[in-house]
């Protein structure tokens, strides 16, 4: 089972920009569809972008023209570019290989394995 490590987060200010980075650990795996999650405090973790193997994105309605989700395929690196940053955008981001994901909808079932994820704080 490939296991990844996100990064990239951190404290920025409202209007800030930060760069998350999800990468394999461990065992090479394919190219797969793919999709940034995060969940805010008392709330229920929730798509935010994905991105299927052949590069055809889609986010949820509240990031669009902010986030960028993005892949390098040679470094099986998957990228969320986010700017614009709001005080809602707050919470623990994760990527996931979902079971399945409907990217023109925006629904999926996540797969079993989290990662530790990476806390994004947006500030004034």
């Amino acid at each position: 089972q490939v296991h990844f490590v996100e990064s990239g987060g951190g404290l920025v200010q409202v209007g800030g920009s930060l760069r998350l980075s999800c990468a394999p650990s461990g065992s090479t795996f394919s190219v797969n569809t793919m999709g940034w999650y995060r969940q805010a405090p008392g709330k229920q973790r929730e798509l935010v972008a994905a991105i299927s193997a052949s590069g055809i994105t889609n986010y949820r309605d509240s990031v669009k023209g902010r986030f960028t989700i993005s892949r390098d395929n040679a470094k099986n690196i998957v990228y969320l570019r986010m700017n614009s940053l709001k005080f809602e955008d707050t919470a623990v981001y994760y990527c996931n290989v979902p079971k399945w994901l409907n990217i023109a909808t925006m629904t999926s079932s996540p797969g079993d394995y989290w990662g530790q994820g990476t806390q994004v704080t947006v500030s004034s």
